[in-house]
């Protein structure tokens, strides 16, 4: 049976996830949740990962979303509900490790979704992302609804209650892609865009992650975050060696504590 989530490789300290199902364009089946979230959860435990790369397989889709025949079929399986937890806490922007999406085609309904979870995305000039859902009798229930907190209301009302796809180039101009490059050139600017950030504090990249994004529909619980980081962090291991490091003009070696 082919495996529905691909851990591609590991390079440095950067984790490459890869949907699986490119003949069903990486549909979200069942499974596919299940599995990507268990990979979630490995990287998670693992201190060597401090920053994941998330892309697809095939040139067809990085993620249709829903898969509409499992669903139909109402396909549960007997996975892991560590797996379901953890897909959960992604959606939800609570996975301790930032996530690059790398979108290298199109993504849609929930395969968008799955882009917005993600902390940044690099996409194909050629890809089109859209929130579809109405044109199905639905609604974008993975995080689709909560546009409105990214991009001007407008325009996430046009997307959602149209359903019409945007490309690439529109998708950047609205702030919700970092980068668009030619399609064979997304995974690598995804990963130079991740080696950036596993080349900083993990501790630091855990608390910034966290008060960033809760800062965008909480502000005074984003403050509150912050004093309860701010100790931990600034008298942490980590922040010792980044200014010894500093001092001394060499590359800091992370401890994470």
């Amino acid at each position: 049976m082919t495996e529905p989530v691909l851990v591609r490789e590991q390079r440095g300290n950067v984790l490459v996830l890869r949907l699986n199902r490119p003949d069903a364009r990486n549909a979200l089946s069942a499974a596919l949740v299940s599995e990507l979230g268990l990979a979630f959860d490995a990287a998670e435990h693992n201190p060597e990962v401090r920053c994941i790369v998330l892309t697809g397989t095939g040139d067809r889709a990085f993620c249709a979303g829903m898969d509409l025949a499992d669903f139909a079929l109402g396909a549960a399986g007997d996975f892991d509900p560590a797996g379901t937890a953890a897909f959960g806490r992604f959606m939800a922007g609570g996975l301790t490790r930032p996530v690059v999406g790398a979108a290298q085609a199109t993504a849609v309904a929930g395969g968008f979704e799955l882009l917005l979870a993600c902390d940044l995305v690099v996409a194909s000039d050629a890809a089109k992302f859209g929130l579809p859902e109405v044109k199905r009798g639905l609604f974008p229930a993975g995080g689709g609804v909560f546009l409105g907190t990214r991009i001007p209301l407008a325009i996430a009302l046009e997307l959602t209650l149209t359903g019409d796809p945007v490309d690439a180039t529109r998708a950047a101009a609205l702030g919700l892609v970092n980068e668009v490059v030619p399609a064979a050139e997304v995974l690598d600017a995804a990963l130079r865009l991740a080696e950036r950030i596993a080349r900083n504090g993990p501790l630091a990249l855990q608390a910034t992650k966290q008060m960033v994004r809760v800062a965008v529909a909480d502000y005074a619980a984003a403050q509150t975050l912050q004093e309860e980081w701010q100790p931990r962090v600034f008298g942490s291991n980590d922040a010792k060696e980044g200014a010894t490091a500093f001092i001394e003009k060499r590359d800091p070696m992370w401890t994470g504590t």
